[in-house]
């Protein structure tokens, strides 16, 4: 018999849940399967969120081919044997083969090169699934013949839709007695992923009760059925979110304690060194930023020697960067200036740039006023001169706001004051 998440995987986009903005009416994946205009794309999302559900619906109601490897355990050879599969099955009136391959961060730089070509000539539409950020792990040459579509996690909404939709359709479930009396308890111990949900679902319902007595599914039920089933740290699941979240969230709070042991539970579950630098890396702007711009430093630093010594040495270079980030003073004010000014940029559009900013490597550009007025910043006293370096309609908008509570930021307003008056701060 099937696991309840492959009977209840859904075959057509009208049944898939979740991820409107991709698949609704008019939306970009939806117009692409209906044009029949497939680009070659990345889905990049958490686990359970139906990425692969997704990718063989789409090579269904195209009615092409579909090759599916995993990164895991298919090499290059496995890459290529694949590609010529395609190329000879492939019609010259239908739409290329689709290739999905499953947690393509995990490909190495080889092992992607090989798929350039194909996509290239489109050979096959490579659809890509990965829960890490593919501009760390994908190669920019095979990143750039790609779409990125970010996927959403499901609310709770569309959670429920799938447990009602599986006790009502299923030919297992729909011929129990079932009762929900407590949703939240199953989204919360499934962590908001598809797969893991069905398969909670799975074990709370799998024996029979009583004649004539509903099985009722609540909190202490599903805690006495995981209770001898408990799930080590996933590394694919939502532990490996959660626990990465609290050691951040203690670096930011600034407990070494709390840090650290967080880092201990991701090291002794098995985590990539990659993972975690990556988020320590983070931090070091994000939380500290200009209140101690050594950290940055620092978190790459140890980024790089934790992965040329490798575990098990490398934990004790980890522990040294997430005890200095806990440790150091908080600021995010550079987060939240190009937060806002990408917000700006969003609202106001693509503004021109002052003439006197611009380049002028030409002379019709310099009859054109390019670069006139233009005063060079090093000519002038103390190397500033007081010019406009914003388009007109932002003039005096304060993007960066320094957080005077530290002794970095502070000299930093102080110089900005002195420099600017009142124009910004």
């Amino acid at each position: 018999m099937q696991p309840l998440a492959e009977r209840m995987r859904p075959s057509t986009l009208d049944d898939y849940v979740g991820q409107t903005h991709l698949v609704g009416p008019g939306a970009v994946l939806r117009q692409a399967v209906e044009t029949k205009r497939l680009p070659s794309f990345i889905l990049w999302g958490p686990p359970g969120v139906g990425k692969t559900t997704l990718a063989k619906i789409i090579s269904s109601q195209l009615e092409v081919p579909f090759y599916m490897l995993s990164a895991i355990n298919s090499g290059v050879k496995d890459v290529r044997e694949t590609i010529d599969k395609a190329k000879r099955g492939r019609f010259f009136d239908r739409a290329s083969p689709i290739l999905f391959i499953d947690e393509i961060h995990r490909f190495s730089k080889s092992q992607q090169d090989s798929l350039l070509g194909a996509v290239e000539a489109g050979t096959v539409t490579l659809i890509g699934a990965t829960t890490e950020n593919p501009s760390f792990e994908v190669i920019p040459a095979l990143l750039s013949r790609c779409q990125v579509y970010i996927l959403e996690p499901l609310s709770a909404d569309e959670l429920k839709s799938m447990v009602d939709r599986a006790l009502t359709q299923d030919t297992m479930l729909k011929g129990k007695q079932i009762r929900i009396d407590d949703y939240e308890s199953l989204f919360r111990y499934s962590g908001g992923d598809g797969r893991r949900l069905y398969n909670l679902i799975e074990l709370v319902t799998n024996d029979a009760p009583s004649e004539g007595e509903a099985i009722v599914v609540d909190e202490a039920r599903i805690k006495a059925r995981i209770h001898s089933n408990p799930t080590r740290y996933d590394k694919t699941g939502e532990q490996h979110y959660d626990i990465a979240s609290a050691m951040i969230k203690s670096i930011r709070g600034s407990d070494p304690n709390g840090a650290v042991y967080w880092l201990a539970r991701m090291i002794e579950g098995g985590e990539d060194v990659k993972f975690i630098t990556r988020r320590l890396i983070i931090s070091a702007s994000e939380d500290i930023g200009l209140a101690n711009p050594n950290a940055l430093l620092l978190a790459t630093t140890a980024a790089q020697a934790a992965q040329m010594v490798g575990f098990p040495e490398a934990r004790i270079i980890l522990s040294q960067a997430t005890v200095y980030l806990a440790s150091s003073p908080k600021s995010n004010s550079s987060y939240a200036a190009i937060g806002a000014a990408q917000s700006a940029v969003r609202k106001t559009g693509t503004l021109p740039v002052p003439l006197h900013l611009r380049n002028a490597p030409t002379k019709l550009m310099k009859q054109l006023d390019y670069g006139k007025n233009y005063n060079y910043s090093h000519d002038n006293p103390g190397n500033f001169k007081a010019q406009e370096y914003l388009p007109e309609e932002l003039s005096g908008t304060a993007f960066f706001v320094p957080k005077p509570n530290n002794p970095s930021e502070k000299t930093i307003l102080e110089r900005l004051k002195q420099w600017w008056g009142g124009k910004y701060y």
